[in-house]
């Protein structure tokens, strides 16, 4: 498995734990993993957990050509290579004799101009919609939602090689009642321009003139975190927001099921996997049409919200949910029902056959 990040990095975020997930599971009936990714300060080179083997080496640039040399000079006996492409692809098919399986969270396109200037974006959009589709054009594409779907078959990339593999979860409800007893809201995510969590900060800051008692918590951490509390301080908010960083796993739970509503103002998500983290503690989700993902992991007024607009549109869908108490609690009743349906082990299931499938292919 070829991915950037490993779901110990501090940058990890949903795509990390869906392979970390997937890996974890495979190992544990009975095969043999490696995970190939960047190095980060404290990290092994080389460690075994979870029995997959983790090999980590260069960071989030030079591991592209570093796994491609690898592969060209060590040429390790996998029966399968899983190559994650991030925006970047790691274009395995190039020096592999081995089946090759695609993995897409999600198309970059609106993303890449907002971490890169106008030559390094063009050139980033030209390897992911027109090099990558040709590089792996004889491989199988998995990703997690029907609308990542259509935007690689937008890109030329045949339906009939992509499988939708979702994400699962396997956290359960806490036990009591765990709400705020005032008005609350949570953002759960790496903090990094696209994720724009400044929608949220403003949000915030107009509600409470109607919701003098209204909070958010910022759960994640990134390189953008400085920007995001200047900016609550600019609003005057900064007292309202509780910027926790990275959190065990228990806290974020609980951050999520104390939460009144999940905000998720991505620009682009492949599926959203917080959203069914929030679902399965009844706390419903407002996000965007445009961010893909989520028009598959949200029903649409039914477990959360999604918003076509700005952030106008983002803080009116967010106040009513916070006002309207029998809507909240009619959604929050529905997300714990619909997420129910998403399990991680249907997830290694599903990947196990594709893999064995690809494996058995290549030995015929």
């Amino acid at each position: 498995m070829l991915n950037w990040r490993d779901m110990a990095h501090p940058e990890a975020g949903g795509a990390e734990k869906y392979l970390t997930v997937v890996a974890a599971g495979l190992s544990e009936r009975g095969h043999d993993v490696t995970f190939r990714t960047a190095a980060y300060p404290g990290a092994l080179p080389d460690e075994i957990t979870d029995g997959v083997r983790y090999r980590r080496t260069g960071g989030r640039l030079d591991i592209y050509p570093r796994a491609l040399a690898y592969q060209a000079i060590r040429r390790p006996d996998f029966d399968v290579v899983v190559d994650v492409q991030n925006g970047m692809p790691y274009l395995s098919p190039l020096l592999q004799t081995v089946p090759v399986v695609n993995l897409v969270h999600h198309v970059h396109r609106e993303q890449w101009p907002v971490l890169f200037g106008p030559r390094l974006s063009r050139l980033g959009w030209w390897l992911e919609s027109r090099v990558a589709p040709y590089v792996y054009r004889h491989s199988t594409y998995v990703t997690v939602s029907e609308s990542t779907r259509k935007e690689l078959v937008e890109l030329g990339v045949a339906p009939e090689r992509i499988e939708i593999i979702h994400n699962g979860t396997d956290a359960l409800p806490l036990d009591g009642d765990t709400r705020t007893k005032h008005p609350s809201l949570i953002v759960l995510g790496r903090l990094v321009p696209q994720k724009r969590v400044e929608y949220a900060l403003h949000a915030l800051a107009d509600i409470a003139t109607d919701l003098p008692d209204v909070t958010l918590d910022v759960v994640g951490s990134g390189w953008w975190s400085s920007h995001l509390e200047g900016l609550a301080r600019d609003l005057g908010i900064e007292e309202r927001v509780t910027f926790h960083g990275h959190v065990s796993e228990a806290e974020k739970h609980r951050l999520l099921a104390s939460a009144w509503v999940h905000l998720m103002p991505s620009l682009k998500e492949g599926w959203g996997l917080v959203v069914v983290e929030a679902g399965i503690h009844g706390t419903p989700t407002v996000a965007f049409v445009e961010a893909g993902g989520p028009n598959d992991s949200i029903v649409d007024g039914s477990t959360g919200v999604l918003v076509e607009g700005g952030v106008a549109e983002f803080t009116e869908a967010t106040r009513s949910l916070l006002v309207n108490c029998d809507m909240r609690e009619r959604m929050s009743a529905a997300a714990s029902v619909w997420v129910r349906r998403f399990r991680w082990d249907e997830t290694v299931q599903k990947w196990e056959a594709l893999l064995m499938r690809e494996a058995q292919g290549r030995r015929r």
